[in-house]
């Protein structure tokens, strides 16, 4: 399910991508508990869906992550998600807010 984002070209893809597809982008922290609750209970209750998700490992790529934070004006927090659509952030929340039923809610809604 989850595509590692590595790189500001895969980034730069993410948002061409948003243009016809919802994209999702989990910033995870591997050191965290809480990071990794949050991941597992996205894992537990996906199914398929027509939204593309991201997975950013914070401590391998801090430099990538602050870049995300930057290009949607986004507050960086850990763990955190963000919904990407035409290029833009429309939804994100963060910590054990973070909802797998909610994120494609606010895909649909935001059509």
């Amino acid at each position: 399910m989850w595509k590692n984002l590595q790189d500001d070209l895969q980034l730069e893809s993410i948002i061409i991508a948003s243009e016809n597809k919802p994209q999702v982008i989990f910033k995870h922290s591997t050191r965290c508990g809480t990071s990794s609750l949050a991941k597992s209970r996205i894992e537990r209750n996906f199914n398929e869906t027509n939204i593309d998700f991201y997975l950013i490992d914070l401590i391998k790529h801090r430099n990538l992550s602050n870049k995300i934070a930057e290009t949607f004006r986004v507050y960086h927090e850990s763990p955190q998600v963000l919904l990407i659509k035409k290029g833009e952030c429309i939804y994100e929340e963060s910590h054990l807010g973070i909802n797998l039923d909610e994120i494609i809610e606010q895909a649909a809604i935001n059509n």
